[in-house]
């Protein structure tokens, strides 16, 4: 069990990180609003998003960083009893947490969060993003995939 809770660390740490290094390096590399096309469907663009996803509850970024707050800690109080025992559960607790501090650093440092990762298909935009709402997006997929499996079995 030990090893899974090191590699979840270690996860969490790479995924920090590399998601701090990408906003970083957008913000010093972009104007704001400022986009470069990748592939006919990609581009990369500077955006800040002062509220939650997709830009819902604007200009609320202290009670957004509170929810962030109170959610790592619902999480790590009551993590067995949310998510179960399975071993999978920490590394997705690492993309989790990982994601959630990411953007809580952004809140906390900039009072916005920066995003980049702009897909669209001819003038439909899908909201942009970053590699921290990636990382949550893609835990809460797993923690239901574990948790419809585990129901199954």
């Amino acid at each position: 069990m030990r090893k899974w809770i090191l590699f979840s660390v270690v996860l969490a740490l790479v995924v920090l990180v590399v998601d701090q290094w990408t906003k970083v390096l957008i913000e010093r590399s972009f104007l704001l609003g400022e986009s470069l096309p990748v592939l006919p469907c990609f581009a990369l663009t500077y955006v800040r998003n002062q509220g939650a996803a997709w830009g819902m509850f604007q200009g609320f970024h202290y009670v957004l960083a509170g929810i962030g707050i109170v959610a790592i800690l619902v999480c790590l109080c009551f993590w067995r009893a949310l998510f179960g025992t399975s071993r999978w559960t920490y590394p997705i607790g690492g993309l989790l947490f990982s994601g959630i501090i990411g953007n809580l650093i952004d809140r906390i440092r900039l009072s916005y969060v920066v995003d980049f990762l702009d897909f669209h298909w001819g003038d439909a935009h899908f909201p942009c993003f970053n590699i921290a709402d990636s990382a949550i997006c893609v835990a809460v997929f797993l923690l239901l995939i574990l948790q419809w499996r585990t129901k199954e079995s």
